[in-house]
């Protein structure tokens, strides 16, 4: 199976504190995807931020804004649009009943949204409930099953994010009763508190939980993130890497970009023997249209 690249762009916890060239306008979020495409990324995955405020956000003027240009630049690249925004409960400390100031969680209309009016490529789906910071993500049954069914329609193809063995058995599930496609493009996301480990017998136990036929990806976050693209790569995924995920390339040393962070990834796939697909080669092995242009037809 081809080894592709995924850059995740700008996320929603990387703050401009932590790096000061994070794409936070459509306009810059478009630019660094282009230009990891560039640099040998087949899949940009995209959240959206307040142009103002950098804030994360969910409104779809910026996601059409972001996803038309790229479209414009270049039709072939893979666009994954994020719908992990409204999933995240904080409980007040006088009431757990009373959401804090941190809740962002809604319904699963709200959370697709965008997706059934832009139709990506692909669309994360979060099946995860965990706890995640100071608050907790729920991505309850119900509502995975509700964006999933929006997704389907919307002719979206699901990448689904693994952040410990209970979500691969929640997948396993959801493909049994038809709530899924069988062989789905899965991410095992490692890094992240409570959930996967960031090591190689960590990966090594997901590879195994996968649904049959399962395309993966495995990544790390933080430090963890390039000797994540190395152990993905040998265990027989693709890989991820971008702002989203780490703001470092190397010890002590800030990215220059997204671009350089996939640079980095590729010549680690290489240096190990590995060539990476292009976005033409992906939206084969994934059965995608030959372009993302002709998704708002």
């Amino acid at each position: 199976m081809p080894t592709f690249i995924t850059c995740a762009v700008t996320g929603n916890h990387t703050t401009r504190a932590q790096h000061k060239d994070l794409p936070v306008t459509p306009a810059e979020i478009a630019d660094a995807a282009l230009a990891a495409a560039e640099a040998g990324a087949a899949i940009v995955h995209i959240h959206v931020r307040d142009p103002e405020t950098a804030a994360p956000s969910m409104k779809l003027e910026y996601y059409i804004d972001v996803v038309e240009r790229i479209r414009r630049a270049n039709p072939a690249l893979i666009i994954n649009l994020t719908t992990g925004p409204g999933g995240r409960y904080q409980p007040s400390h006088h009431d757990p009943l009373v959401p804090g100031p941190k809740t962002t969680l809604t319904t699963a209309e709200k959370r697709v949204a965008h997706i059934v009016d832009i139709r990506p490529d692909i669309a994360t789906l979060d099946l995860n409930t965990m706890v995640f910071g100071g608050e907790v993500v729920i991505n309850a049954p119900d509502s995975v099953r509700k964006m999933a069914a929006a997704m389907k329609a919307a002719n979206v193809r699901p990448e689904l994010e693994l952040f410990d063995s209970g979500d691969i058995q929640f997948a396993t599930d959801l493909i049994a009763e038809g709530a899924l496609d069988a062989n789905p493009l899965c991410s095992i996301v490692t890094g992240i508190k409570y959930g996967f480990k960031p090591l190689p017998e960590t990966l090594l136990y997901a590879r195994g939980l996968m649904p049959a036929g399962a395309i993966w990806t495995g990544f790390g976050t933080g430090r963890f993130a390039f000797p994540m693209v190395a152990q993905s790569f040998l265990l027989g995924g693709s890989v991820r890497v971008g702002l989203e995920d780490a703001v470092y390339i190397s010890a002590g040393k800030l990215a220059p970009s997204n671009a350089a962070m996939v640079e980095k990834a590729k010549r680690i796939v290489e240096d190990l023997g590995g060539t990476i697909a292009s976005s033409a080669e992906v939206r084969t092995l994934l059965k995608l249209p030959a372009t993302n242009a002709v998704r708002n037809a």
